[in-house]
C-alpha cells in the first residue's frame, strides 16, 4: 500500500523534518492515485471531509498559541491516514507543543496527546497541555566591545548606561522568546542610533533551566569603530542652490555619527518648502573616518499655489490662497504671499526670505496689510519687517527692525481719544527667541514650549516718545493617567508715556476661540468712554485644560474631550489688572480635513454661554 510506504520513508527521519515529507508525499500519492483512479462519474462526491478533528484543552495563557500553530492542523485534510500514520502525527504533535509553550516561558510543561472517537467516523485528536510555572530571569549579563567597551570617553560610558538601563527584560520578568527577541533589537537599536552604525550582535545565548524555572541571559555588543561624518553627496538637485542642502541640514564634516540629527535633518529638508521629500544614508561600510552623507532629494515646483478654507467663530468663514516662488529671479530669495479674505480680521501678506549662510542665519522681509473690525473699532494696520532669523531642531531666533502703522476708525457716537484707541505710527527692533521642548510633534504628550519678544523703538505720530514691548508666552503639557493636562500662560507689557500714540498693533487686547474662551474676539480690553472696548499696554492670560481620548471598544479614537478653565485681563497700569473667567468643555476631532475644535464655554462676567468653533484646511 502506498501509504504504508509513506510510513517507511517518514520513519527514517525525526521531528519537524518528517512532519514536512509526509505532507510531501501524501500529496504525490494523491497524484499517482489519481492517474489511476478512473473519472469520477457525476454521482461521486466532490469533497470529502478532513480526516480527523483537534481540541485543544490548555489555559487561555497558551491555547490561542496552540490553535494557530500546531502543524497537526495542516494534515487533517489529507484523506487516506490509516491508524499508523495518525500515531506518527500524534507522537510527532507532542515535540511541536513543546516548542511552542516554550516561546511563552513555559519550559516544564504536562503534555498529553490522545485520539478519541468523535462524531460520525472523524475521530477527534485531544491536545491537553498544563503549562505549568512560566520561567523567570534570574540573571542578565549585557556586555560589549569594540570601541564602546574599551574607551573611557564620557559619552561612550553614558551609552553604555543608558543601553543597560533600557534594557527591557530585567530580572525578576516571565521570559518569552518575543519579549527576548525584542530586547536584543531595542539594545542594539539604541547602540546603532549614535555614534556606531556598524554596531552588531557578536554573541546571544539564553540559558534555561527548566526544572527550576530560571532563565540565564548573556548578550554582548560589539560596537565596532566609532563613526564620524564625511562629505555631503547629493543627489537629485538641479533647480536650486547646490549650497541649500548642506546649510539646511546642518551635518558639518567630522562630526559624531547621531542618527537622531540625521533624521532631524531629513525632516528640516522636506518641511523647507525647496524639497518634496529627503533621504539622508550614511553607509555603515564605509570609512568610519569620514563616512559619506549621502543625501538624495526630491525638489518641490519652482512656483506652487495653495488654497485654504476655513471656519472660526471668532471671524466666520475664512478662504485663503497663497503663492509660492521658491526662486525668485535675480536674487533667488523663496517668496510667499498670501491672501486671506474673512469678515474680521482679512489680511495680505508678503515674505521673502533668502537660503541660510554658513552660520544658518538668513534675511528676510516681510509686508503686510491688515483690516481688524472688533465691532467697534475698524483698524486698518500695515507693518514692514526686515531682519534676519535662525531656526534650530528645538530653538528659533529672529532680529528685526518693524515698521508699525495703524489708522483706528471708531463708530459715530464714540469718543474716545485716538492714543486710546491705538491710531499711531512706531518704529522698532525685536528680538524673540522661542524654545519647544516637546517629546513629539504635531500632537504631543508631554513637555513645554517658551517664547520671549523683546523690542525698543519710537512713536511717530504725535509726540516721538520711545517704548519698550515685551511678550512671554509659554505652553506646558503634563501626562495624566487619564489623558493630559495642558497649561497655557502668556503676558505682555509696553511701557511708554501715558501720552504716546503707540499703534494697535503693538498693544493687547484678547478673548475669543484660541485666548479666553466664553468671550467674544477681542472683547477683553480697556473700558473706554461710551461702553467701548480699546486696546491696553498690560495684558495676562492663562489656561488650564485637561484633554482626555474618547475611546472605542477599549481603542483610542481620533476624538478628544476636553475640559477647561481660561483667565485674562488687559489694562493700562498693572494695578488695574482684573482678569476675567470662562469654564467649558470641548472636543477635538482629528478629521481628514484637518484639526476640529467645538467648545462650549461660559464667560462668567457676561453670564452667558457662548460656542467657539475652528477648523481649516489647506490644499
Amino acid at each position: 500500500m502506498l501509504s504504508s510506504f509513506i510510513a517507511r520513508i517518514v520513519g527514517r527521519f525525526p521531528g519537524k523534518r518528517a512532519a514536512a515529507i509526509a505532507l510531501a508525499a501524501a500529496t504525490l500519492a494523491g497524484a499517482v492515485l489519481a492517474q489511476q483512479q478512473p473519472v469520477p462519474t457525476v454521482d461521486a462526491p466532490a469533497h470529502a471531509g478532513p480526516s480527523f478533528s483537534i481540541e485543544v484543552r490548555a489555559p487561555a495563557s497558551v491555547k490561542p498559541l496552540l490553535e494557530r500553530h500546531l502543524e497537526l492542523r495542516r494534515y487533517r485534510e489529507v484523506t487516506d491516514l490509516d491508524d499508523a500514520e495518525l500515531a506518527r502525527l500524534i507522537v510527532m504533535a507532542e515535540r511541536d507543543v513543546r516548542e511552542l509553550v516554550g516561546t511563552l516561558g513555559f519550559f516544564d510543561p504536562r503534555i498529553s496527546i490522545r485520539r478519541e472517537a468523535g462524531t460520525g467516523a472523524t475521530p477527534v485528536i485531544v491536545v491537553e497541555v498544563e503549562p505549568g510555572s512560566p520561567t523567570l530571569v534570574s540573571q542578565v549579563a549585557l556586555d560589549f566591545e569594540g570601541d564602546i567597551g574599551n574607551s573611557a570617553d564620557a559619552a561612550a560610558v553614558a551609552q553604555r548606561d543608558e543601553i543597560r538601563s533600557g534594557w527591557r527584560l530585567p530580572i525578576g520578568q516571565r521570559f518569552t522568546q518575543e519579549d527576548w527577541d525584542g530586547a536584543k533589537t531595542t539594545a542594539l537599536r539604541q547602540l546603532v542610533r549614535r555614534r556606531y552604525p556598524a554596531g552588531r550582535v557578536s554573541y546571544s545565548l539564553a540559558d534555561i533551566d527548566a526544572p527550576a524555572g530560571r532563565a540565564h541571559l548573556g548578550l554582548r555588543l560589539d560596537s565596532g569603530p566609532l563613526f564620524r561624518l564625511g562629505p555631503m553627496q547629493v543627489t537629485g538637485v538641479s533647480h536650486y542652490d547646490p549650497l541649500l542642502v548642506p546649510r539646511l541640514a546642518r551635518l558639518p564634516e567630522g562630526s559624531l555619527y547621531d542618527g537622531d540629527k540625521i533624521q532631524q535633518a531629513q525632516l528640516r529638508l522636506a518641511a523647507s518648502g525647496y524639497y518634496d521629500s529627503a533621504f539622508i544614508f550614511v553607509d555603515p561600510a564605509a570609512d568610519p573616518n569620514g563616512a559619506p552623507v549621502q543625501v538624495n532629494v526630491r525638489e518641490a515646483p519652482l512656483h506652487k499655489v495653495v488654497l485654504g478654507l476655513g471656519m472660526t467663530t471668532d471671524s466666520g468663514p475664512r478662504a485663503s490662497v497663497e503663492y509660492l516662488n521658491n526662486r525668485v529671479p535675480g536674487i533667488g530669495w523663496r517668496a510667499a504671499t498670501k491672501l486671506q479674505l474673512e469678515r474680521k480680521s482679512p489680511f495680505i501678506e508678503s515674505d521673502w526670505t533668502a537660503i541660510p549662510g554658513e552660520d544658518g542665519w538668513r534675511w528676510g522681509v516681510l509686508g503686510r496689510a491688515e483690516r481688524v473690525d472688533d465691532g467697534q473699532f475698524v483698524t486698518n494696520g500695515q507693518r514692514l519687517r526686515v531682519g534676519r532669523s535662525w531656526s534650530g531642531d528645538r530653538i528659533d531666533r529672529n532680529i528685526y527692525v518693524q515698521y508699525d502703522r495703524a489708522t483706528v476708525q471708531a463708530d459715530p457716537g464714540i469718543t474716545a481719544p485716538l492714543a486710546d484707541t491705538g491710531d499711531g505710527t512706531a518704529i522698532s527692533a525685536n528680538y524673540v527667541w522661542t524654545g519647544r521642548y516637546f517629546d513629539r510633534t504635531p500632537f504631543p504628550s508631554s513637555g513645554y514650549g517658551l517664547a520671549v519678544e523683546l523690542g525698543g523703538g519710537l512713536t511717530l505720530t504725535g509726540s516721538k516718545s520711545p517704548f519698550q514691548r515685551t511678550v512671554v508666552r509659554w505652553l506646558g503639557i503634563r501626562p495624566l493617567t487619564a489623558g493630559r493636562l495642558q497649561l497655557r500662560a502668556e503676558g505682555g507689557a509696553v511701557l511708554a508715556s501715558s501720552a504716546a500714540r503707540v499703534p494697535s498693533t503693538q498693544l493687547f487686547r484678547t478673548g475669543g476661540d484660541t485666548t479666553v474662551r466664553g468671550y467674544g474676539y477681542r472683547d477683553i480690553g480697556v473700558a473706554l468712554p461710551g461702553g467701548v472696548v480699546g486696546p491696553g499696554r498690560y495684558m495676562a492670560v492663562g489656561s488650564v485644560e485637561w484633554q482626555r481620548p474618547i475611546r472605542h471598544n477599549g481603542l483610542v479614537t481620533n476624538f478628544e474631550s476636553t475640559l477647561f478653565v481660561d483667565g485674562g485681563g488687559v489694562s493700562d497700569t498693572i494695578a488695574q489688572l482684573r482678569p476675567v473667567f470662562g469654564v467649558g468643555t470641548g472636543v477635538r476631532w482629528k478629521s481628514p480635513l484637518g484639526p476640529l475644535q467645538i467648545d462650549l464655554a461660559y464667560g462668567v462676567k457676561p453670564k452667558r454661554v457662548r460656542l467657539h468653533f475652528n477648523m481649516g484646511v489647506t490644499f
